[in-house]
């Protein structure tokens, strides 16, 4: 049996897990051309992440959540994952496999190291979350 993630629903806001990605990798997953991202550190989260511009490179839109996706797998990564992470293989890398990309309207955010919650509009939300 499958798990829901555990999303924190108030009023006007969902509470979701959000990642940092530095330029121009943000910008390239939140145009669905990147759906790998990849780390040294694996992952037990799966459901909602929000993609958030890091600050550096001060790349536009810098410090800001530039897309929302469904986190669906996380394995070490091999050769067949290059193409879809824009990156060669590394010693240690994991890929953390993305669909259901929704590129949304840049909101500030400030980052975090690893995952780290994120209050968003309830409208953001839902707009990814819609069958």
């Amino acid at each position: 049996m499958s798990q829901r993630p555990p999303y924190k629903f108030q009023s006007d806001t969902v509470v979701v897990k959000a990642l940092s990605v530095k330029q121009p990798w943000a910008n390239l997953i939140a145009s669905g051309k990147k759906t790998i991202e990849t780390r040294t550190w694996q992952t037990k989260h799966y459901g909602a992440l929000l993609i958030v511009s890091s600050k550096r490179p001060a790349i536009n839109p810098a410090g800001c959540a530039v897309a929302i996706a469904s986190l669906t797998c996380c394995w070490p990564m091999s050769e067949l994952d290059e193409e879809r992470a824009m990156c060669s293989v590394y010693e240690g890398a994991f890929s953390w496999v993305l669909s259901g990309i929704v590129k949304i309207e840049p909101f500030p955010v400030s980052g975090s190291l690893r995952l780290f919650d994120v209050a968003i509009p309830r409208s953001v939300f839902l707009e990814w979350a819609k069958p």
